[in-house]
């Protein structure tokens, strides 16, 4: 894996080194203080460039148009609030997928089944361990967004989502969050109706470099990846992971999001 990843810098293949230790508690803290942690060129630029250019023809021939009007939910309603709270405002989304069973032999599925990262993950996360989805559409996906494309605002439904990016923009696509906006004890819907309309100061953004690896807690962090402007698309794999082996998505589930079940 060290052709594809500096593990000089991430030394995810030396778990007993003190180097290992190190970036471990960085992350962890990282992950405390701002809901998420970057690994700046984790996958080296080139290989992340090569892997962009790899998925382009399949991305304009096979991919599914994902293309959806949702709220920050992706739910057509949420119980005790009123169908027009400002919560529930509605959104565009639109972005191409390839789903795994589109991707072997990539580099983003070697990524995706190497043990270290997964120990890396669940060591940084606090888990026991962290296992590969049983998908063979859901477990980790390339998403493309061109001009005009976004991925609007929402909550993740996992705990944490995992990204590597493979392309970035010539302008437009920034990623933007709201660390720890929700809690499971409190689910903050007048706040949540803040940040929709623009008024939260807390609010940030964030710009990411091709071939880094990026980990957030989607679940109480809403995120939004804002429209992409000019002629190269955003390219970012995305990679989930569960606590439990096994986990799949339901037939409806992947007929939403990639328009076709396993």
């Amino acid at each position: 894996m060290d052709t594809y990843l500096d593990l000089e810098t991430f030394p995810l293949d030396r778990p007993d080194s003190a180097a290992y230790a190190a970036l471990v508690e960085r992350c962890k803290a990282e992950m405390a203080r701002d809901g998420m942690f970057n690994l700046d060129g984790f996958l080296r630029p080139e290989h992340a460039a090569a892997e962009a250019r790899a998925h382009t023809p399949k991305m304009d021939r096979e991919s599914f148009n994902h293309a959806r009007e949702h709220n920050v939910y992706f739910k057509k309603s949420v119980p005790g609030l009123p169908d027009d709270h400002p919560a529930l405002r509605l959104f565009q989304t639109s972005n191409n997928t390839l789903c795994n069973d589109q991707l072997t032999g990539s580099v983003v599925e070697k990524i995706y089944n190497w043990a270290p990262l997964q120990r890396f993950l669940a060591e940084v996360m606090g888990k026991p361990a962290l296992y590969p989805m049983d998908d063979p559409l859901a477990a980790f996906n390339v998403m493309r967004y061109a001009d005009g494309q976004a991925l609007n605002w929402h909550f993740d439904r996992s705990e944490f989502t995992v990204t590597l990016l493979l392309q970035a923009p010539e302008r437009g696509g920034m990623f933007e969050y709201r660390t720890d906006l929700r809690s499971a004890e409190d689910p903050n819907y007048d706040g949540v109706a803040r940040l929709l309309a623009g008024d939260d100061p807390e609010m940030r953004q964030m710009s990411v470099v091709p071939g880094t690896l990026n980990v957030f807690r989607g679940v109480n962090t809403p995120h939004r990846v804002t429209p992409v402007e000019g002629d190269t698309p955003r390219m970012i794999a995305v990679l989930t992971y569960y606590e439990q082996p096994g986990a799949k998505f339901t037939e409806s589930e992947q007929l939403g999001f990639y328009g076709r079940t396993a």
